[in-house]
């Protein structure tokens, strides 16, 4: 009897021992998956725990489209990382039928300069690129909308992107919001002759506005209206705004402001100007203006030179205490001098420190000063 059991484990152990390594994880730690989905992934080294973790549902599909997948990819000039890395965050990439991820190359090939520059947009968003087919002819319609609009193909590759939901709902809901930003932008000044560069500019810094309704759009700017700002003024907060006046309610506006109005002890008027240079105001909510009037008082920086240059209200508070740290160092005193040189990217900041470390370094020359001569 013990000879009989011992020989059925021996068997059973070698019947494991023989299956590739990856199999028998596979088959040890989860039930119910597409094992052929499973073993196509694994080919194309992607991180299966990372997919199990996040988006575990997909390898419990029955119906699965890996192989066809690594194919188009491969067949657009995606090397194998490329392809491991967008199944890997965006594996419902395989539930896609070759038929429409076919259909989609040749949609997007039609706003694309190159199949390159596609693989790149497929690596970034690949959730934009595998979508459903349903959204097709939208997105057809949409194209042809916006190209009808003199968007280039480059800002209209961003929006279907980065905002794919406008692309995919129907064309009638874009042009009545289109419409609504132009009827808006003529309304508060602008010039017909520049309604396409505005209209370009806006939807290329946010495409988001795009999915708004265009009543939230009108509300807002008749809240500014009754805060003061003038017609022109409202048209310089909207193109500053980059389209986010769209994404505001009053009630938000409302609250900042008045927090901003009490914290910086100013009249209405000062406000609005303050506003002007840093619309960023309308849109922070207390807590967070909160927290970063708190950051730049605890440097000793005071409240009239945050008035000067409110645009450092933009700056996170781990930003604004690096760069003083960086800025004291170097022997400039933040809480005298002015703020400009902490405003900014990081790229304007690194200008500025470097344009200041210059001038520490290289000793003005004055003219009128006496030449020194051998004596």
């Amino acid at each position: 009897m013990l000879h009989l059991i011992s020989t059925s484990l021996s068997l059973r152990c070698r019947h494991v021992a023989a299956l590739p390594l990856h199999l028998r994880l596979c088959a040890t730690l989860i039930s119910g998956e597409n094992q052929q989905t499973v073993q196509a992934l694994y080919d194309l080294s992607v991180d299966i725990q990372k997919v199990r973790k996040l988006k575990g549902w997909v390898l419990h599909q029955s119906t699965a489209y890996t192989k066809e997948v690594s194919y188009l990819l491969k067949d657009m000039g995606a090397p194998g990382s490329i392809i491991s890395r967008i199944l890997a965050v965006y594996p419902e990439a395989v539930l896609c039928h070759p038929e429409q991820m076919q259909a989609q190359r040749e949609l997007w090939m039609t706003v694309c300069p190159n199949q390159k520059e596609l693989v790149g947009i497929i690596e970034k968003f690949p959730a934009s690129f595998f979508t459903s087919s349903s959204h097709h002819d939208n997105q057809r319609h949409n194209i042809a909308y916006f190209q009808s609009l003199s968007l280039n193909k480059r800002i209209i590759t961003k929006l279907m992107a980065s905002a794919p939901r406008s692309f995919s709902q129907p064309v009638e809901r874009n042009e009545v919001m289109v419409c609504a930003l132009r009827q808006a932008y003529l309304e508060l000044g602008g010039e017909e002759a520049n309604v396409k560069v505005w209209l370009q500019k806006l939807l290329s810094q946010n495409p988001f506005v795009l999915l708004k309704p265009p009543e939230v759009l009108r509300r807002n700017l008749l809240f500014l209206r009754d805060v003061g700002f003038s017609t022109a003024e409202l048209l310089h907060l909207v193109s500053k705004l980059k389209g986010f006046v769209a994404e505001l309610n009053p009630d938000s506006m409302r609250r900042s402001l008045a927090y901003s109005q009490d914290t910086m002890g100013c009249s209405e008027a000062e406000l609005r100007d303050i506003i002007l240079n840093c619309p960023a105001l309308l849109y922070y909510p207390e807590d967070i203006l909160a927290e970063r009037f708190e950051a730049l008082l605890r440097a000793g920086i005071s409240m009239s030179q945050i008035m000067d240059t409110p645009t450092v209200l933009e700056l996170t508070t781990q930003i604004v205490d690096y760069r003083i740290q960086r800025l004291r160092e170097r022997g400039y005193d933040v809480g005298a001098g002015s703020l400009e040189v902490l405003n900014g990217t990081k790229k304007n900041f690194e200008v500025n420190f470097g344009k200041l470390q210059l001038r520490r370094e290289r000793p003005l020359f004055n003219p009128v000063a006496p030449l020194r001569g051998d004596d």
